[in-house]
């Protein structure tokens, strides 16, 4: 259930991210772009004429912006680009140099999105744009006013498409730094699920090996028991089938997130287990145990008591409980180095999260599991 979860809020996320990001793209990008489209319209457009114009070319405009928050106006782009350029020329030849608004809008929504060569795309643009607008001077050479209408239908809309050009990179650079943070959160969430799946496979598996091991034992050892002490037998026949029923309601705890471990019963069990086993076992009790580090401390006895009974032949088991520690010393060990415990694995990186330390040596046939977290002296 944690996991399903954690991955269906991790989906809903990222789309209501990508979505308030459109919407955010949508206010400080459309508005302000028709804004300066109709104080154009109103301040400089003469006749109606030049008003068709400019209305045409800032619609190309909008829906080129529009399409561009959503991250799908490469297919409007280009017939945009016809149309605002078209435009531009009709304007020019007009007179009415407000008409290349449209494609300069549009220009620079289309040339920073280049996967190459968009320096040479913009002055190409830039280039275009001019030469468009030079065709003013030779329709209107006999007006007079030479250098103004350079200015005005040249020098003044190239410059403007090469800023506005610049200023959509910047803009594009921002927008691509935050789509890189969310998919840095979406990689999170996914490796948040992904840990997530670990750890209930870890406890599962804890759970599950643990009580099979320890079923295997008891039938085994109630088979031996048949033939000299039926009663004997049947009582450890009772403790398997409590077992299963214990170990059923620990993996629906699990399932529903609700599974705690308590050292002290675990402490009990591994006795009994061992005792049932031949094994002599001694517990030392310096200290009570801190209550925070209590759950992992019960985790690290479940697996260690499981992998002696498992791997080792021991005869003796010495536990020894500290205030923020435990350590089991078993005896058996095998002499051609030490087994892959997996399950002591898992359990130190879990340890390490929770600021403990979980140290395993094997020296002269006996085996030392250690676990300790900080004292409280020592965290303040």
């Amino acid at each position: 259930m944690e996991v399903t979860t954690l991955a269906r809020r991790a989906t809903w996320t990222g789309g209501a991210v990508q979505e308030r990001l459109r919407r955010l793209n949508l206010i400080t990008t459309v508005p302000p772009l028709a804004f300066v489209g109709v104080l154009l319209v109103v301040f400089t457009a003469r006749t109606w004429w030049h008003v068709v114009l400019q209305v045409i070319g800032l619609a190309a405009a909008l829906a080129t912006a529009e399409r561009w928050t959503a991250g799908d106006f490469i297919r409007v782009a280009r017939p945009c680009v016809a149309i605002t350029a078209a435009v531009w020329l009709a304007g020019v030849m007009n007179d009415d140099s407000s008409s290349f608004y449209g494609l300069c809008v549009v220009g620079s929504f289309t040339i920073p999105p280049l996967p190459r060569r968009r320096i040479a795309a913009l002055l190409g643009l830039a280039a275009l744009v001019a030469a468009l607008g030079s065709t003013n001077l030779l329709v209107y050479s006999d007006h007079g006013h030479g250098i103004g209408r350079l200015m005005q239908f040249v020098v003044v809309p190239a410059v403007s498409v090469v800023v506005s050009t610049a200023f959509t990179f910047a803009s594009q650079r921002f927008y691509d730094l935050v789509a890189e943070l969310e998919q840095s959160r979406d990689r999170e969430a996914e490796l948040a699920v992904i840990r997530e799946r670990m750890r209930f496979a870890s406890d599962l598996h804890d759970i599950q090996g643990h009580t099979l091991h320890v079923v295997k034992l008891k039938v085994a050892l109630a088979e031996k028991l048949l033939r000299s002490d039926v009663d004997k037998a049947q009582e450890e026949l009772r403790e398997v089938h409590t077992l299963v029923g214990d170990t059923i309601l620990q993996t629906k705890e699990l399932a529903y997130a609700q599974r705690r471990l308590n050292l002290s019963a675990e402490l009990e069990n591994a006795k009994n287990l061992f005792e049932a086993a031949g094994i002599h076992v001694r517990v030392d009790r310096e200290a009570e145990v801190d209550a925070r580090a209590g759950e992992l401390l019960g985790q690290v006895l479940r697996e260690t008591t499981t992998n002696i009974l498992r791997h080792a032949q021991a005869k003796q088991v010495r536990i020894t409980l500290t205030e923020s520690g435990i350590a089991i010393v078993n005896d058996g060990a095998q002499e051609d180095g030490p087994p892959e415990l997996n399950g002591l694995a898992t359990l130190r990186q879990r340890l390490a999260e929770g600021g403990g330390e979980l140290k395993v040596e094997q020296q002269d046939g006996r085996f030392l599991t250690a676990a300790a977290f900080p004292r409280r002296e020592d965290v303040r």
